[in-house]
Parts: structure tokens; C-alpha cells; sequence
């Protein structure tokens, strides 16, 4: 099954980061990295951007 691909836009309304914050938490290693679509077009796999909200989340036990 291939997995959703969201622009960034998308990416920036589900997880309520800006684009600038994205980019420097990609180059940190704390974001995951987007998948290239051509010399100036990326996207991040919905799987990707799901799992790493899910990992932020705060769990109360």
C-alpha cells in the first residue's frame, strides 16, 4: 500500500510548526526527513509525520 505523501503546508497544519522550525528540526535529526520529488519538490510520508506525533505525545499513566 503506498503511503500518503502531505506538502508542506499539510505537514505545517497537522503538527503547528513553522516552515523555519521544520526545517531546523530536520537538520537537528528531530524531524523526519522529506522524500525529494524533483530539484525544488519534497513531502513527507504521512507515516512518518503520524509516528513522530505519536511520539510526542504526552502518555499519562
Amino acid at each position: 500500500m503506498a503511503d500518503t505523501l502531505l506538502r508542506r503546508p499539510e505537514v505545517e497544519a497537522r503538527t503547528g510548526l513553522s516552515r523555519s522550525t521544520l526545517y531546523v528540526w530536520m537538520k537537528r535529526g528531530e524531524f523526519p526527513q522529506p522524500v525529494r520529488l524533483g530539484a525544488r519538490l519534497v513531502a513527507w510520508r504521512e507515516s512518518d509525520v503520524t509516528a513522530w506525533l505519536e511520539s510526542r505525545e504526552i502518555r499519562v499513566a
